[in-house]
């Protein structure tokens, strides 16, 4: 399928959605794709329910409220976002043309947006664990109504993993949550109330035992069978398994795009008074970009996206003065733009 549009911005977490609200304030046609299948990256992926201190206005704010507002915030506009599409490839030409496995996108401009690179989580060594994902075993929460009244598996040992057990534990069933040792790498305020949970007998612990086999049909879990050092079994009757062993993130495709990289390719270097890479009318902004005093923050994110959405306005119309406008006086214009 083909998709035409005056900016691509590649990525959907904080930063590449408020990427697509300056681009609505612009009344710039845009289209935000992303290889995970939920916006929001990694606050979506990493920590759904940790508090984040220093975005301003909010004294706290969970990742997923976070991407939730920023959500709210680009709605008016009806920008486009297309979800599980990896990009494969760029062509430079008098416009630029983007493959992904199923799409091509022709734009103008284009802004990177992607973070610390495409998201794979680390699938646990099971032999038909493919046979049950998507259907029953997930790497995300995207809708935590879908668990309800239902047992659901949690396997790890990390933030993620006790997370969404506290939050699962609210209206699934019942929560297992299996790690290979009786210690976790979460927040102490987090462990507290995973204790108080275990207490209320909402959440049980099944340590020290790790995945050993799935049991079910046609992607429905049945069961899930754990095994301890000592090779003891127990088998958990459950409708869901959720495996937390991290992600892994690269963008090792970013290689064969001609783009001016950091010695040790993790970063594009850009011009940090317009954010646009050694390719013209290519911008990139997040953690994926560096330049000399660069702050790794959500909030300067925000500042660099405003700078590369303002320039590239300016690219992609070089006939037509930009004339700076407060949004207070400005207020939010009414766009023609894609709808989702």
């Amino acid at each position: 399928m083909l998709y035409e549009t005056d900016l691509l911005i590649i990525g959907a977490g904080p930063v590449g959605l408020f990427a697509a609200f300056q681009a609505g304030m612009l009344k710039i046609k845009c289209i935000v794709v992303d290889s995970l299948d939920a916006i929001g990256g990694q606050c979506a992926m990493l920590y759904p329910e940790k508090p984040i201190y220093d975005i301003p206005a909010y004294s706290m704010i969970t990742g997923n409220d976070l991407i939730n507002k920023l959500y709210e915030q680009i709605k008016p506009f009806n920008q486009t976002i297309i979800l599980n599409q990896k990009i494969l490839d760029i062509i430079s030409d008098r416009d630029y043309l983007v493959k992904t496995q199923d799409a091509i996108f022709k734009t103008k401009s284009i802004v990177i947006a992607t973070g610390g690179g495409n998201f794979t989580p680390n699938r646990p060594p099971l032999q038909n664990i493919q046979d049950f994902e998507g259907k029953s075993v997930f790497y995300s929460v995207n809708n935590v109504s879908n668990f309800e009244d239902k047992t659901v598996v949690i396997a790890g040992g990390g933030d993620s993993a006790v997370d969404w057990a506290i939050n699962l534990a609210c209206v699934a069933k019942h929560v297992y949550i299996v790690h290979r040792r009786d210690k976790f790498r979460a927040m102490q305020n987090s462990l507290e109330q995973l204790k108080d949970l275990i207490n209320q007998n909402k959440v049980e612990m099944i340590v020290p035992y790790q995945l050993s086999s799935l049991n079910g049909n046609n992607g429905c879990l049945e069961s899930v069978v754990v095994q301890n050092l000592d090779g003891e079994i127990k088998t958990l009757e459950c409708d869901y398994l959720l495996p937390f062993f991290g992600i892994a993130m690269d963008h090792h495709e970013l290689s064969s795009w001609n783009l001016n990289m950091t010695s040790d390719n993790k970063y594009i270097m850009v011009d940090p008074s317009t954010m646009e890479a050694n390719l013209h009318k290519v911008f990139a902004i997040g953690d994926i970009c560096q330049y000399p005093g660069k702050l790794k923050l959500i909030l300067t994110g925000f500042a660099e996206a405003s700078l590369a959405v303002h320039t590239a306005f300016s690219r992609i119309n070089p006939d037509t003065a930009l004339h700076f406008e407060h949004s207070t006086t400005k207020g939010i214009p009414k766009c023609n733009n894609h709808s989702k």
